[in-house]
């Protein structure tokens, strides 16, 4: 299995497989899942030295948080999980409004720290950017933080290449995390190259664009009225049977070596430069597990470069 790996320009020290908790206490976005289901993949995870955990207040919303905290409460185990939390979300009248200013994200910091019952947090990213707040004082407000020893970290996510630089200007950001995969390429050149002349750590969320790159679909798959993928464009009519027809290129890869689609996603994914670590989403301590299995992979030049051509449109 791969070492941990130091998320660079931090002291944050991970297992390369994380953790994405959106499913733990995620009742909203999907209604079937159960607080104990969350509860027992957190467990899993911990005892499989899963030790990146990514999770947000928008998460239940709170929900994710809050057992989060009492996981860690109950089994003693907070200082061996590296914690990345996010904020920005507020909810008026029904509606989200993003706030970035210096004093929201300070009380953001102050109610995730209970929620989590912690008096640090090892990754604190603004979840999404706001209309008004400049990005260099957002982040300057964390750093402040930083300097206190309340968080360890900075992070900024979904914002824009022009919003990171912005946000950078002093040289405090982190890591950044945003949408990529191997359908949604554009980060390799709209980011990465920034990312690595200045240090800072890209982590990629929807790792496997809702299933489709964990060979989940055939050419019959269909998605309820009101399923999100329903109405993602990766999904829809002819572009969704090229995908299936490149998802089966790399199934051609993955059975030569013994080993899923998702392993060989996932791995891939870590031989790019700008990527230390990733974050696949899990609602079952069995998904937790099967993640794992992609440390186990070793990727050939050859390998590599093959899994490139197949998704270049």
């Amino acid at each position: 299995m791969k070492e941990k790996v130091t998320i660079r320009s931090t002291d944050l020290y991970v297992n390369p497989i994380g953790l994405g908790t959106n499913a733990v206490g995620g009742q909203r976005l999907y209604p079937n899942i159960k607080d104990e289901a969350g509860r027992a993949f957190l467990l899993t995870a911990i005892e499989n030295d899963v030790n990146f955990w990514d999770t947000a207040f928008s998460y239940g919303p709170k929900r994710s948080e809050e057992i989060i905290g009492e996981v860690l409460a109950e089994t003693k185990q907070r200082k061996n999980i590296v914690i990345a939390t996010k904020a920005a979300h507020t909810y008026v009248d029904g509606n989200t409004i993003f706030d970035n200013s210096p004093a929201f994200l300070k009380q953001a910091v102050e109610e995730s720290l209970k929620r989590l019952q912690t008096d640090y947090i090892d990754l604190f990213y603004i979840h999404y950017p706001d209309e008004k707040t400049p990005k260099y004082e957002a982040v300057g407000a964390l750093q402040e933080l930083k300097e206190k020893g309340i968080i360890r970290a900075i992070g900024v996510s979904n914002f824009s290449l022009e919003q990171l630089k912005e946000a950078n200007r002093d040289g405090y950001v982190n890591v950044v995390q945003g949408e990529y995969n191997l359908i949604k390429r554009e980060a390799e050149n709209d980011y990465f190259p920034y990312t690595l002349d200045n240090n800072i750590s890209f982590v990629p969320y929807f790792p496997f664009a809702s299933g489709l790159l964990a060979g989940k679909y055939t050419a019959e798959t269909t998605f309820a009225k009101g399923d999100l993928r329903a109405k993602q464009a990766h999904f829809q009519g002819e572009t969704f049977q090229q995908h299936l027809q490149n998802v089966d290129k790399l199934r051609q890869i993955a059975t030569s070596k013994g080993v899923e689609i998702a392993h060989l996603v996932l791995a891939w994914y870590l031989t790019q430069d700008a990527i230390d670590a990733v974050i696949p989403g899990a609602k079952r301590s069995d998904q937790v597990l099967s993640n794992l299995q992609a440390l186990n992979v070793k990727l050939t030049e050859k390998e590599i470069n093959d899994i490139d051509q197949i998704f270049v449109y």
